[in-house]
């Protein structure tokens, strides 16, 4: 494994704003994944669809992305990396979103950087790599 994917990707690539096929092939020799987590906010975004065009639409793009990518699950070495990094953001008076917080302690578990667009949460987490994509 070489880099976790975040969900802010994958709405840029659905909403068009990058070419995530171009993205992949560009890093064909990096090992790429989403995590647990990732998932599950693909799959809600899936679920919170107002038109059948718009619902259509995302599951096909949901489903692609689950089809092509393999799905770190949250184990009980980013459960530790985890409940540090809670721990140790919370006593600094730091907020960082649950669902980023479970994806960077499943990368730093794996020691890989994350791929986001999101430049607010992850620059918080101590020892976290990040990629923009």
């Amino acid at each position: 494994m070489a880099m976790l994917i975040d969900t802010s990707v994958f709405i840029a690539a659905e909403r068009r704003h990058l070419d995530l096929d171009a993205v992949l092939a560009a890093h064909a020799h990096e090992p790429v994944a989403l995590a647990a987590i990732t998932a599950s906010e693909l799959l809600h975004g899936l679920h919170r669809a107002v038109t059948s065009a718009q619902r259509s639409s995302r599951e096909a793009f949901v489903e692609y992305v689950l089809a092509t990518l393999p799905v770190i699950p949250f184990d009980l070495v980013a459960a530790r990396i985890h409940a540090r990094l809670w721990a140790e953001l919370a006593s600094q008076g730091l907020t960082v979103g649950a669902h980023d917080l479970l994806i960077a302690a499943t990368a730093l578990g794996l020691g890989v950087p994350v791929a986001s667009r999101d430049t607010r949460s992850f620059p918080l987490i101590p020892g976290l790599a990040l990629v923009r994509w």
